[in-house]
Parts: C-alpha cells; structure tokens; sequence
C-alpha cells in the first residue's frame, strides 16, 4: 500500500508501546511526525491496525517531545488519533482545541498599547526592531526562531516583544498568542504539578502558535521548570511555530541554564537593545508628550534628553514627574520647572555639587558671569574658566563628554576632551594655575560636605 521509501521514513520508527481495551499506543519520535502521519496514512493505519484487531479498534500516540539523557528518562504526550471519527475521544479533542484558541485570542496577556507605532526605533535597537517586523510578517517562518531580545532593565525589551505580539494578533486571527514571563511560567507550573494536572500545563502550551516569554534569565536553577520548556520549546520548533524570549543579558553569558536549553537559544537570532542615545531621547520625550497632548519648548526636550543618561524606563518615569509636578503646582512646563523636578529623580542634578553649582561656583572665582561661560567669547580669561568648569563637571558628575558640552553652550564633545587636556597640561606645567585648581576644588568639597 506504501512504497520502501515511505515505508523506511514513515513506519519504521513507529513503536509499539501497550494495547488495553482495542486501543493500541504507538510511540512516534517527534509531533510533526504524528501530525504527517495523521494526513497523509491515517487510513493506512486504520486497515491494517482493524485488520489484525478487529472493528471498533482505536489508536493512541504517544509522542516524544524529549528525548532525554543519561540522566532524565524520554518524555511523551499521548494524544488519540483525532481525523475521521477514528477515535472515540476525538470530539473531545477538538473541543479541547476550540477551547484553547478561545482563550488565547482573548486573553494573550498582551497589553494592546505596547505596539510598534509607540515604539521607538533609533540605532540602540534598530535591528530587534527589524527582526521583530519580519517576525509579525512571517511568524514562525523567517530563521528568527526563536527571537531572543537582550539588553538591560528597562530599555525596552518587553514593549518591543509585546508589540510583535500585537502586530501578529491584528494579522493572523486564527493564530493563539501567550505572553507570560519566567517567574509566572515557574509559577504557572508548580501549582499545575500541586494539583496533578501536568498533562493540562502541557496541553495548554502544545496549542500555542506564538509564545512570548519575557526575562528567561530567571529560569537559572530551576531545572523542572527548564525540562518543561524544552519539552515545549521543541514541539514548538518542530511545528514551526514562533518562540520570542527576553532576557537581560546575550544567551552566551546565561548562568544556571542547561545547556541543551542554550543551545536552542542560539538557532535563531539574538538581538541587543542598547542605552537610547540623544536623537532617540529626544523622540521618545516628544511622543511621550504628544501622547499626553502637552506641548513643551525645545530647550526643556533637550535638558531632559541630556540630563537622563540611564533608560528608557528612567526617562518615561522623570516625563511622568515632571506632567504631576505641572499640573499639582499649576505651572507651565519650562526650564526652571523642569530644573527644579529633576533634582530629586536624576543622580548628578541630584547631587549637591552639580553642574549648575559647579558653573556658578567657577563663574564667581573668575569673576565672570555664567552666561559667557557658555558663550562663544574666546577671550582667554573666560575660556581659562568654561575650560576648568568643564573639567570639575567631569570630575563631580558621571555625565558623558556630549552631555557636559551641552550644558555650556551646546558644544560637541570633542571640545570638553581639549578643555580637559587643557587643564591637565597646565596643571603639570604652571604652579599658580595648579594653585587655583586646588582652591576651587576646597570650595566644591565644602559645598559636597
């Protein structure tokens, strides 16, 4: 009825594993083996399996989704064969997936407003963008799988997944899409192992088309948990099914994971997301505000971008400040204001000798005014003085060069790297200005105790 080469492919690896009441279990070696086997020889099956048995004779898979090792068994599902009534429980098993899809579409946990269209691309996270794109286009298709995104807290991994997620539910309706993170998988499997139910846990996630598990450094350690997800991941994989994973930090630098588990990680791509850097800053506090219908000046913008040289997260949460701030104290939303509410979220504003003070301390010693700090005068006394500011600002804070150089006159940062060069030089070759230098810096340690 079938050719050798079909034969070979497709019915030696088959193993028979019990028979209890006209119902024989076969072992099949992966889930796209049994689903080949469903659509293309059920009928062959059932001849010959009636033919020996008799009439009303039933098949069951069991399936390997792992194959384990040395030290871990094989692990199956057994699922009834489910096409043309063969089974008596087939009704109940498209019901049970009917069930499943149900759930799935209305309940993902994907929070509809984390999308691409609020996300902003910049080149800190250029590339998990594009590959996040070509994913929703194609999920499960394109060689990103899985997608492992990577980066540090709060630049944000989970609106970029989460917005894959989205875009593929807008496209694909008969797609089921889960998003959950490692902690609450972890969790999610304890209690279904509590209650005898790991059959359940692992039926619930066989019929996922796209799962997005968010933080998978937190697997670390957790080895039941680990064999759970490799059992899902290959059956996902194998299925052509799209898997999409956070984590903070790249998968070779993972701890506490099997190695099998990191191995798969590697199939597909791993993306960075980075520190946002100012264009990105600057686009970010303009839809933020654009979003909340609030139009702020150009100058309170770029203060904010410069200021905040952290996350994503930590730029939305001084933006959410600065809007209360406005609104408990019916201000307008300017530079002073905007000064006054970062002093008490960002460090270096924070911090009793910050530039502001560091450029009035300067401006007094020299007896010049802080305004011709940061203007273009070049004469010498003032340059002497924008130059040693520059120098203390690099000293007492953590701002990046780009960052000082904003704050005197929107200079580039090659400009503070010549004044701290400057300073340097002269202090090695010049006593009284060395002197002077030593003077300042008593005056800021008085200000800092």
């Amino acid at each position: 009825m079938v050719n050798d080469q079909a034969f070979k492919t497709w019915f030696e690896p088959i193993v028979p594993m019990a028979f209890r009441v006209n119902t024989l279990t076969i072992q099949v070696p992966s889930q796209f083996f049994y689903e080949w086997l469903e659509d293309n020889y059920v009928h062959v099956l059932k001849a010959a399996i009636e033919g020996v048995i008799g009439a009303g004779a039933k098949l069951e898979y069991s399936i390997i989704v792992d194959k384990g090792n040395s030290q871990n068994q094989p692990y199956t599902v057994n699922l009834p064969n489910s096409k043309n009534g063969y089974s008596q429980n087939s009704n109940d098993h498209h019901v049970t997936q009917s069930k499943f899809l149900e759930i799935f579409q209305n309940e993902s946990n994907l929070n509809p407003n984390l999308t691409f269209e609020n996300f902003i691309e910049g080149d800190c996270n250029r590339l998990g963008r594009s590959a996040g794109m070509a994913v929703a286009q194609k999920p499960g298709i394109t060689s990103f799988n899985p997608l492992v995104i990577f980066g540090g807290v709060g630049l944000g991994k989970t609106h970029l997944v989460q917005a894959i997620g989205n875009k593929i539910k807008s496209q694909f309706t008969n797609k089921s899409i889960f998003y959950i993170d490692s902690l609450k998988f972890v969790q999610m499997f304890t209690d279904y192992i509590s209650n005898n139910e790991l059959k359940d846990f692992n039926d619930f996630f066989m019929q996922i088309d796209v799962l997005i598990i968010d933080d998978i450094q937190f697997f670390a350690n957790k080895g039941k948990s680990q064999e759970m997800f490799f059992q899902i991941f290959n059956h996902m994989h194998q299925s052509s099914k799209q898997i999409i994973m956070t984590s903070d930090r790249s998968p070779k630098d993972l701890e506490g994971l099997q190695d099998r588990l990191l191995s798969r990680f590697k199939w597909g791509l791993s993306a960075d997301v980075q520190q946002p850097d100012l264009e990105t800053k600057i686009a970010i506090i303009k839809s933020k505000m654009h979003r909340e219908g609030i139009t702020i000046p150009e100058n309170v913008v770029e203060y904010i971008a410069y200021s905040v040289d952290t996350s994503v997260r930590d730029l939305e949460g001084v933006l959410i400040s600065l809007i209360a701030q406005s609104y408990l104290t019916q201000k307008e939303i300017d530079l002073e204001l905007t000064k006054e509410t970062l002093k008490s979220l960002v460090h270096d504003i924070d911090s009793d000798v910050s530039i502001d003070f560091i450029q009035k301390c300067i401006a007094e010693y020299f007896n010049v005014t802080v305004e011709e700090l940061k203007d273009k005068t070049r004469k010498k006394e003032i340059v002497t003085a924008r130059h040693i500011a520059m120098y203390f600002a690099k000293e007492y804070t953590s701002l990046a060069l780009k960052t000082i150089g904003y704050h005197f006159g929107k200079r580039d940062h090659t400009t503070v790297l010549h004044a701290l060069e400057a300073v340097n030089d002269l202090m090695e070759t010049d006593k009284k200005y060395l002197n002077a230098i030593k003077e300042i810096q008593k005056r800021l340690k008085m200000k800092a105790i």
